[in-house]
């Protein structure tokens, strides 16, 4: 899944000569707030509805209007990931997609990019979330894969994380996405090896681990 397969071919590329009345009504029809400028099929930046909404006069040309993220773009190749880290570093609501020349191939939503992702990932998949924390040092997928496989489970996807602003520095947090709801069996076998289940998230009851926290959190999560 790269950049160039999430295209959306029906979102417009603006021209510098449209108005601002017709950005605002394309913004509108499309429900996003920003769209892709470009001038000769030559990437020019993104237009903001919040700037775009401060113009009295919607007959101007985009040409006179301040454009925004000229440097902001994903290449056709860029992975998801890349492409995230683009929406979450500029709040961004579209993504442009440009080639090697800088000409703008397409526009890519946000709102599409994130339904994609969910359904690569598994997550909307019936089964069971485990959080292990773990110190860096210990950490082996392959090893962890081959404990929960042990007990007839799939991983169906698997993200790490090692932010220093979340938990200590020198241990991480793998959070795992399985295709069973019933895993005790499984956090039976990860506690034996010494493995420290941080959370768990399941249809089935989970018997060892802190099951008011989990409650807890599962009210939250309701209301």
């Amino acid at each position: 899944m790269l950049a160039a397969t999430l295209i959306n071919p029906m979102i417009p590329i603006l021209k510098l000569t449209d108005t601002v009345g017709t950005a605002l009504d394309w913004m509108d029809e499309f429900r996003t707030r920003q769209l892709v400028v470009a001038d000769s099929g030559l990437y020019k930046g993104i237009v903001s509805e919040d700037i775009l909404f401060d113009i009295s006069d919607t007959t101007q040309p985009l040409s006179r209007i301040i454009i925004q993220h000229e440097d902001v773009f994903a290449a056709e190749d860029n992975h998801p990931y890349e492409l995230l880290r683009l929406v979450t570093q500029f709040s961004l609501d579209i993504i442009p997609v440009v080639n090697e020349n800088k000409n703008v191939t397409g526009t890519i939503l946000v709102r599409d990019l994130v339904e994609r992702f969910v359904s690569e990932l598994g997550i909307q998949e019936k089964g069971a979330v485990l959080v292990l924390k773990i110190a860096e040092r210990d950490y082996s997928l392959s090893e962890i894969s081959r404990l929960i496989e042990s007990n007839g489970t799939k991983v169906l996807s698997s993200y790490y994380s090692s932010s220093e602003s979340l938990h200590p520095a020198d241990t991480s947090l793998l959070t795992l996405k399985l295709n069973r709801t019933n895993i005790n069996p499984i956090i039976a076998t990860l506690e034996r090896f010494g493995y420290d289940i941080e959370e768990a998230h399941a249809n089935d009851p989970i018997e060892s681990v802190d099951q008011e926290r989990l409650d807890m959190l599962l009210r939250y999560l309701a209301t």
